[in-house]
């Protein structure tokens, strides 16, 4: 294992940040040849600490199955990808989601690689598919080596995450929401990839969107990919990155029995991507469900007041069933709040309070309701 250590740029006068990331297996250099590369990372909401629990349980396993010479390619890990979020707390509740000093959420904005390098390999693409994401790699890594110093802390940190993950096969950000299921997010031309990851893990429901808008981490690794191909259409242009976004359940769920069977299923699609060696289990017969993230049904409240959920999280629902209700208890009204769409509650607000604007339940049809951006901040 090797222990690669960065500090954040832009530290207040008398402290600094660091970001810890941890090697293990032989180098993959990018090059075609062959070492594979994995790159993972946890709490990039520094509040949601299931990732986090998760990769510590991965470091261990790793490096029990690199002393047994058990691995074939690279694979990285970053369990506190957000050193800024973490220190985040006030009055004792930490505010983990969004930069204090910006307001920008941590997860959103990651550069465009695809408008990056697109200009850099253009005159040297071939029709040698292995060739060109060589040749894509490299170029990612020299465009954000290239990048003009980091104004910020949380730019500096945003790049160094990504230079990190760009020349990566399998890409995974680990997750969780205030109350879930585990649920997977990925690209819909990714999915028969990552279909083997969402069964292993049991997953109760993965959305799928082509861009779901906001610059997320995941979509910055494998959407240029996607984009370069559309751009060089007369070459061969490999979806050379599989990433998704793994939403760990909910943010009290780091149980030690839990986050141990969640590292050994990422582990054992590690093997079948071909970057472990060893006895595996062998992936389950079935298929894991998915539906399009655009037909996501957010629900809120019509006014202020206290929140009693209806119906448990992986609830099946038809469209105008009740899921929650809202009492103002002053006024003395009473509102019952129902799915638009038949489908599965795959998320609730922590919180019993509904505040204007806030989306209080989540639930996955297989309808378009939404357009545009689909991530919410």
């Amino acid at each position: 294992m090797q222990r690669i250590d960065h500090t954040l740029p832009w530290g207040s006068l008398g402290s600094e940040r660091t970001l810890s990331v941890f090697r293990f297996g032989p180098a993959a250099d990018g090059d075609g040849s062959g070492v594979r590369k994995a790159y993972i990372q946890a709490s990039l909401h520094a509040d949601e600490l299931p990732g986090m629990r998760v990769a510590w349980a991965l470091k261990q396993r790793l490096r029990e199955l690199e002393a047994a010479g058990q691995l074939l390619g690279t694979i990285e890990l970053v369990p506190v990808a957000n050193p800024i979020g973490l220190a985040q707390a006030v009055y004792a509740t930490q505010q983990g989601r969004f930069e204090l000093h910006s307001g920008a959420n941590f997860n959103r904005e990651f550069s465009d690689l695809a408008a990056l390098v697109g200009e850099r390999v253009a005159p040297q693409l071939s029709s040698d598919a292995a060739a060109n994401t060589a040749l894509i790699r490299q170029a990612m890594r020299q465009a954000l080596a290239d990048l003009p110093a980091a104004g910020s802390e949380l730019a500096g940190l945003r790049r160094l995450l990504l230079t990190h993950a760009c020349d990566a096969d399998v890409v995974l950000d680990l997750h969780c929401d205030f109350e879930s299921i585990l649920l997977l997010y990925t690209l819909p031309a990714l999915w028969p990839q990552v279909e083997p990851l969402a069964r292993r893990l049991g997953a109760g429901m993965s959305l799928l969107a082509e861009d779901s808008g906001g610059g997320s981490f995941d979509e910055a690794c494998s959407l240029p990919w996607s984009r370069l191909a559309q751009r060089f259409a007369d070459k061969p242009i490999d979806m050379a990155c599989v990433a998704s976004t793994l939403e760990l359940r909910g943010m009290l769920d780091t149980d030690p029995a839990q986050a141990a069977a969640d590292a050994e299923a990422i582990l054992a699609y590690l093997a079948e991507q071909g970057l472990l060696a060893g006895q595996w289990p062998a992936l389950a017969a079935g298929a894991a469900p998915a539906r399009p993230f655009a037909g996501a049904d957010y629900l809120s409240a019509p006014h202020a007041g206290v929140v009693s959920f209806l119906k448990p999280l992986g609830a099946v629902l038809k469209a105008g069933e009740a899921v929650f209700e809202v009492v103002d208890p002053v006024n003395d009204r009473v509102s019952v709040v129902c799915c638009h769409t038949d489908g599965v509650l795959y998320a609730r607000e922590r919180l019993r309070y509904a505040l204007p604007g806030l989306w209080l339940a989540k639930v996955a049809g297989e309808t378009t309701l939404r357009h545009g951006r689909l991530l919410s901040d």
